[in-house]
């Protein structure tokens, strides 16, 4: 592993971003001469020239901005005890502050300027802001007047704050716990081995051990958390009230214009079909022999498949797999996996998960922490699928749309897991790994689609608390969790206090409220396209179909993600839709019954 850290393709290159801080200061100073010059066109957006300067300085503004944040915030992923990255993360948040405070007129007096501005907008010169400008007119009842605007704006430091908190109470200071297990290995409760040990480890009780080491963390901390959490909720419900939004749903769908039905649908929906989820976990009790079955029995797998796959035989697989995508997806994604855009393996101080954050300008950043594992191989295919949306877009949008809403993100992600298995199940004649691997596929169901519900529900329910006025604290979330694990796992999972606290050691909750259903409504969406363009049999409409799905990769955020969506194949708006996951779900399970019957494992 020392060896592999060492090399340029196995952590990031943040050069690429700026060569030092030096070079950070000169853009820093230059964004706040930016925002001195903007202030100048006050009161001139009924100029049709004054108004395009002040929107293409804007734009310079706003790109450079993405970078001054990027730089110390990723350094700041790779090492949260990074003091320097630390600072400087905290400057930008504060300039970043100033800016929206005074330019808070701006909203405002586009509004204002509404009829004049829907003229210009119809000519070539505008054509990069014409979207972003009729939404903004379509939101106008939702723009607060400048003086509100401006006096929101004081806050907007403070209402980052949280989330910086509890990322120093959940990353920077805590002190993972070392577990003995059966095998005498010795292993710290980071989130990387937590993950590994439930994948790999057969003795239920070193799961259990490594399991409650794990959320004990997050428990001993629950009440503080707690805190933190209820100071995101009271904020949104009141920019839902500031902001005039009759739901605090509406305050985060509205944007995108997507139907609050969307999520009820969803929600709804995956609750209502659980049936093949059952099915599934009392298929796992039985093979598995446990004569009870707990949430940290849910990872490992049926049979003992120890295959550990090496960072670079893992990469070469993904790349093989993407070919149905054609020969430009499979060149952009050599470059992506070659060139300093991923920091690879665990460190301490590095955060948790994976991503992948685009840079516009310079390129996208994939942080994993690969462990080796299959579900590390499909982690990396998934974060791959981000960074080719981000390039495909970036190359076809200018800077004002190129930015795709997160409702689109996970489409990308979730297809290219879809070729991954298929690349796999074809490539190998290991009863083992076959049955892995439709396991793999129904995990990814399980817990992209049925998973991400329930989080979707537990968020709905969180902020009706503080819509109604009742008090939020660690019990009382902990119960939210703990009915609907009720709801979707029934009788067939044994209740285990500790997994209650799961809301706790979410990050997107603190993070970025109500993302999490969007894994599930992706997941529907790219099962869909999947099926137009690798199972369609006549030639010319899979060509269209794959043709319409680069399209959407490259549509940036040029339009609304719903229509987005159906221009490439996708309905959202069919319950149909959200539907067809589950009875997708039976067929893998029939898959895996068969498969089991041929190890003879009954």
């Amino acid at each position: 592993m020392a060896e592999k850290e060492i090399k340029k393709e196995y952590k990031w290159n943040l050069r690429d971003i700026y060569k030092s801080y030096k070079e950070w200061e000169k853009d820093f100073g230059k964004v706040q001469k930016l925002k001195d010059e903007l202030l100048m066109y006050k009161g001139k957006f009924s100029d049709e020239k004054k108004l395009s300067e002040f929107l293409k300085k804007q734009e310079e503004l706003d790109k450079i901005a993405y970078k001054l944040y990027a730089y110390p915030q990723l350094a700041r992923d790779l090492n949260s005890s990074d003091k320097e990255a630390t600072e400087n993360l905290q400057k930008i948040q504060f300039l970043f502050s100033e800016i929206t405070t005074e330019l808070s007129w701006v909203n405002p007096e586009l509004i204002e300027n509404r009829k004049k501005i829907e003229k210009y907008i119809k000519k070539e010169e505008f054509s990069d802001y014409k979207f972003g400008l009729e939404n903004l007119f379509r939101l106008q009842k939702h723009v607060l007047n400048e003086r509100e605007s401006k006096l929101l704006s004081y806050f907007g430091s403070f209402f980052s704050t949280p989330r910086t908190v509890y990322t120093e109470v959940t990353v920077t200071d805590v002190e993972w716990p070392v577990v003995k297990l059966s095998t005498g290995e010795k292993a710290e409760a980071t989130p990387a081995n937590y993950t590994k040990v439930l994948t790999k480890n057969r003795n239920q009780k070193d799961r259990k051990l490594i399991f409650d080491s794990y959320y004990g963390v997050y428990k001993r901390k629950e009440n503080t958390i707690a805190a933190i959490y209820n100071s995101i909720l009271q904020k949104d419900i009141a920019k839902m009230k500031a902001y005039e939004y009759d739901s605090f749903l509406l305050s985060f769908l509205e944007g995108n214009n997507i139907p609050e039905e969307v999520y009820m649908n969803l929600i709804n929906t995956a609750k209502e079909n659980t049936k093949p989820l059952k099915r599934y976990l009392k298929l796992r009790k039985k093979i598995l022999g446990l004569k009870k079955y707990h949430n940290y029995d849910g990872l490992v797998n049926l049979i003992e498949f120890n295959k550990e796959y090496e960072y670079d035989d893992a990469k070469d697989i993904v790349l093989k797999s993407v070919a149905p995508l054609g020969k430009d997806y499979v060149k952009k994604m050599k470059k992506a996996v070659s060139e300093g855009w991923l920091d690879v393996f665990e460190a301490k101080g590095k955060r948790s998960g994976a991503y992948s954050a685009g840079i516009y300008g310079v390129h996208p950043y994939m942080l994993l922490n690969y462990n080796n594992t299959l579900d590390s191989v499909f982690t990396l295919a998934h974060e791959l699928g981000h960074t080719l949306h981000t390039l495909y877009s970036d190359e076809n949008q200018p800077f004002s749309m190129s930015d795709y809403t997160i409702f689109v993100a996970e489409v990308a992600s979730t297809f290219n897991e879809r070729l991954l298995l298929d690349y796999m199940l074809e490539n190998t004649d290991d009863p083992k790994e076959r049955i892995a691997l439709l396991e793999q596929e129904i995990r990814n169901i399980t817990g992209t689609f049925y998973f991400q519900a329930l989080l979707a529900e537990y968020e709905y329910q969180a902020h009706s608390l503080v819509e109604k006025g009742e008090p939020v604290t660690a019990d009382i979330l902990s119960k939210i969790i703990e009915k609907l694990f009720d709801e979707y796992y029934g009788k067939e999972m044994e209740k285990d206090e500790l997994i209650y606290a799961l809301w706790a050691r979410v990050p997107h909750f603190f993070n970025s409220p109500f993302y999490v259903y969007q894994y599930a409504t992706c997941f529907a969406s790219s099962a869909i396209l999947y099926d137009k363009i690798i199972n369609e049999k006549d030639k010319k409409k899979k060509e269209e179909a794959l043709k319409k799905y680069i399209e959407l990769l490259s549509s940036g955020g040029n339009d609304f993600p719903m229509e987005q969506l159906k221009k490439a194949g996708a309905d959202l708006s069919k319950k149909e839709t959200v539907k067809a996951v589950s009875e997708q779900f039976d067929l893998l399970l029939d898959k895996l019954e068969k498969e089991i019957e041929k190890m003879d494992l009954k």
